[in-house]
């Protein structure tokens, strides 16, 4: 089967295999070269394996972009208490379809990563949390874990080095808030999927209160290629800040949406016109999210001077995110796809916070209202000052993250919303 549109300026790392079910396989992966990095990382000591991996520059690719080796550096390293790798597989921020697809075709990679994680951090158990309607994809991921148990891969003395490290696959109920890393803790506990203050942080107090370290899917599938090539090798791509390849999940109005692997730093709009064949019947681009929904939306003059890296999105005024790019022609209706966005995200508050639940429901009532055109210039001014309040008040980013893409789209695009204002007004007149 051949994975659909596949570029030739991809570079294929983390995504050679897409498209192929026999790499599903544990012989298969073995005769590819899989589980090697394993090998070579349990013949090095663990803080080896970090330095690897901090030389590479390999940055949490789930959205925050923080620096992976550093992270896994937090952790004690005396193991005087149980430590933890949770894998986040919790995939549902809108736009966002790339760590499904890692685990649907190189399930065995992630395992690999993980147990070299675990390694690294002197942790003696991995949690791969999935989200729950990955049904397909989680029966491959719980059928590639029980492979690497049988192989000798996994558990007690794995390969004969008297390392032992066990891996739990656990589905989540389809809470978009426990893929925050508290909230995911507190799930996986047990409890509510409410997110938890810090500090503490989870590399001192964690699961089950143990020193815990989360990783996105993505980042963790990245692990096994840095540490059988080395951290230089993956410095050939990227920029000097942002160093690698990263998925990108392109949708919206393109002819060929998809994922693409592509080095960090690659041109926004190379991305839509060259990689994914422009925008479709022929309309025009009028504005791009970059990142996932919760990032803010730039509009096409943007779009078209922005690098794909941590920084380049900075600088146009928007964020890298999980690199989801979200492309809207000049058909699009702006308030509706913002409106739709805030909807998603107060449905999904989980209401410990009050900034969040009272102003997630009355910035989806107003948006709605003007939709419906009986809003009124005032409340573009009121969704400003509302959403302003919403940033940084609260114990997790999911507030901030319905300030991002209302407060740009009423910078970027204020004609959309005084359009549908102007037009309810005159049908009031008449």
């Amino acid at each position: 089967m051949a994975y659909p549109y596949v570029s030739d300026v991809e570079v294929r790392v983390i995504s050679k295999y897409f498209g192929d079910p026999a790499h599903r396989r544990i012989d298969t992966y073995v005769e590819r070269g899989g589980y090697k990095a394993l090998e070579k990382a349990l013949s090095l000591e663990p803080d080896a394996v970090t330095d690897e991996i901090k030389a590479s520059g390999l940055r949490g690719r789930g959205g925050a972009g923080f620096p992976t080796g550093i992270k896994w550096s937090f952790m004690p390293k005396e193991p005087t208490r149980p430590h933890y790798l949770l894998c986040n597989a919790d995939e549902s921020e809108p736009g966002t379809f790339k760590d499904r697809e890692l685990i649907r075709w190189d399930p065995h990679q992630l395992i690999e990563g993980c147990l070299i994680g675990a390694y690294a951090i002197r942790a003696q158990h991995v949690y791969i949390y999935c989200r729950g309607e990955f049904f397909e994809v989680n029966q491959i991921l719980a059928k590639a874990v029980e492979d690497a148990y049988m192989k000798g891969y996994a558990g007690e003395d794995i390969l004969g080095t008297g390392t032992t490290i066990d891996i739990t696959v656990h589905q989540g109920a389809g809470a978009y808030i426990c893929g925050e890393e508290t909230g995911l803790m507190s799930s996986l506990e047990g409890d509510r999927g409410e997110p938890r203050i810090k500090p503490p942080f989870p590399a001192a107090v964690g699961v089950f209160g143990m020193p815990s370290t989360i990783n996105n899917v993505e980042t963790l599938a990245t692990v096994p290629h840095i540490v059988l090539n080395g951290g230089e090798w993956y410095r050939q791509w990227g920029t000097e800040k942002s160093p690698g390849t990263k998925l990108f999940c392109v949708s919206g109005h393109v002819r060929k949406p998809g994922n693409y692997e592509l080095p960090l730093g690659f041109p926004l709009i190379d991305l839509i016109e060259n990689v994914c064949g422009g925008i479709r019947d022929g309309n025009r681009l009028k504005a791009v999210i970059p990142g996932g929904s919760s990032v803010p939306l730039i509009n096409a003059e943007d779009a078209r001077n922005c690098e794909l890296d941590y920084e380049g999105c900075v600088e146009v005024g928007t964020m890298l995110g999980c690199a989801s790019v979200i492309v809207m022609d000049h058909k699009a209706d702006i308030v509706k796809q913002i409106r739709r966005m805030v909807d998603f995200y107060a449905h999904e508050s989980c209401g410990q916070c009050t900034p969040c639940r009272e102003g997630s429901a009355w910035t989806a009532r107003i948006l709605r209202r003007i939709e419906k055109g009986q809003g009124t210039e005032e409340d573009l001014d009121t969704l400003m000052e509302m959403t302003e309040q919403m940033v940084g008040t609260t114990i997790c980013v999911l507030s901030d993250s319905i300030a991002a893409p209302v407060q740009s789209s009423i910078n970027k695009f204020r004609d959309d919303y005084l359009e549908l204002i102007r037009r309810g007004d005159q049908a009031g007149a008449v």
